[in-house]
């Protein structure tokens, strides 16, 4: 009977379309069945249209949160542009600078006796979070001997530290070009020495890439080793890597891999970051502890050295230090084969730092290399008494040949 009722509407309709001027009447159960299927179909309308509203609204809501975090981690990873000295927003210049070749200007300082009157000329390369107001060598050396041996040093600031203008296109290359420019721009000469600590020691080995004709002599104090070195044998490096507290071994890592995100990392608050960077006293050896309880354990130059940013200064200086170089140092040549100069590489057993077994691994396979390997000394070890001279003394006329000029005017 259900079936038939729905066919009579039509029919009807169908009858009214022949004969217009009659007038048919539909049973009222079919127009009632007519009105509840409409309403029906009205109900799930209304219904399929919230429905789409609302999952329309909800992937709304869920794009502008994505697009939202998004723009947090973005904002997030972005380093702030540099507080340049001389800016608006920057420290004032007080020291003297020298402009480099492409307009950037570089801090320095003079110690010592007057270039113009100095037998050995050394150029001090400082080395993480420091600048050239900290340089050991000029502030720990004996009076006597830079007046004996007539020696002039010169520290300056790396870029992005102290008064020296940031570089963003960076490179160990272009921090050996620095050095050779800051020579000429204060006329020292054909050749001269060059003094590397920590960092600042592996910079030096881009200073024996690039510009070895420019060099009398070199010394490495305590250099910082880069992990991904592609000549370091993996399963010392391994074992050397993870000797390191997590939040290090994390912060290279960071540096290394993803070094867009090393402003996000050293200055975020879920996970521990460089140990380094926050100055935190597990990484030094015992007799670095004894050194820091004389002379204090936060320098006080830290906020000259960090004045442009810590981006500009720490965390850059961790993206070159620890980059894909583009060369090896296992492969370097020995710069005085006639033996003109020496290359001198200072490292103590104890150094939390930089590790000693690959240090000494390194030693080994560059003969060339006077390797010194200094018994219960940490990182610090040119800040322990007497050391700086021994150093210093080794790099310019030799132990024996200082001892015997002494014994003679005695």
């Amino acid at each position: 009977m259900d079936h038939k009722s729905e066919k009579e509407a039509p029919t009807l309709r169908t009858f009214q379309s022949y004969f217009p001027g009659k007038v048919f009447h539909e049973k009222k159960e079919n127009v009632w069945r007519r009105k509840n299927i409409s309403a029906a179909s009205a109900r799930s309308h209304t219904r399929n249209t919230q429905e789409r509203s609302s999952s329309d609204f909800l992937k709304t809501i869920l794009l502008v949160l994505l697009v939202g975090a998004l723009a947090w981690a973005y904002q997030s990873i972005q380093p702030p542009p540099p507080k340049t000295v001389g800016s608006p927003d920057g420290a004032a210049v007080t020291a003297p600078r020298i402009k480099l070749r492409d307009g950037r200007h570089l801090a320095y300082k003079e110690f010592g006796v007057h270039r113009d009157e100095a037998k050995f000329k050394i150029v001090y390369i400082h080395g993480f979070d420091s600048c050239m107001l900290d340089s050991p060598f000029p502030h720990f050396l004996s009076p006597a001997l830079v007046e004996e041996l007539r020696i002039y040093t010169v520290s300056f600031d790396r870029p992005g530290y102290g008064e020296s203008d940031p570089d963003p296109n960076r490179t160990p290359r272009s921090i050996a070009l620095d050095v050779e420019e800051l020579a000429d721009g204060l006329e020292l000469g054909l050749n001269f020495y060059v003094v590397g600590l920590s960092m600042g020691g592996e910079i030096t080995w881009a200073c024996l890439k690039y510009i070895p004709h420019r060099l009398a002599g070199a010394a490495l104090v305590a250099p910082a080793i880069n992990y991904w070195w592609r000549n370091l044998p993996g399963d010392i490096t391994r074992e050397a890597f993870s000797l390191m507290y997590p939040a290090d071994q994390w912060a290279l890592r960071v540096a290394h891999y993803a070094p867009w995100l090393t402003y996000w990392w050293n200055t975020q608050k879920w996970f521990p970051f460089s140990n380094v960077i926050s100055g935190n006293p597990i990484i030094f050896s015992r007799q670095d502890m004894e050194v820091l309880s004389k002379l204090g354990f936060v320098s006080p130059n830290r906020a000259y050295t960090r004045q442009q940013g810590e981006y500009e200064s720490l965390h850059r200086d961790l993206n070159v230090g620890f980059s894909s170089w583009e060369f090896d140092p296992l492969d370097l040549k020995d710069p005085f084969p006639n033996n003109n100069g020496s290359v001198h590489l200072w490292n103590g057993d104890e150094d939390r730092f930089v590790p000693v077994k690959l240090q000494s691994y390194i030693a080994s396979k560059l003969p060339w290399i006077r390797y010194h390997e200094i018994s219960g000394s940490g990182h610090l070890l040119p800040l322990v008494e007497g050391m700086t001279d021994k150093i210093i003394k080794s790099l310019l006329v030799g132990e024996e040949e200082v001892r015997e000029s002494r014994e003679a005017s005695a």
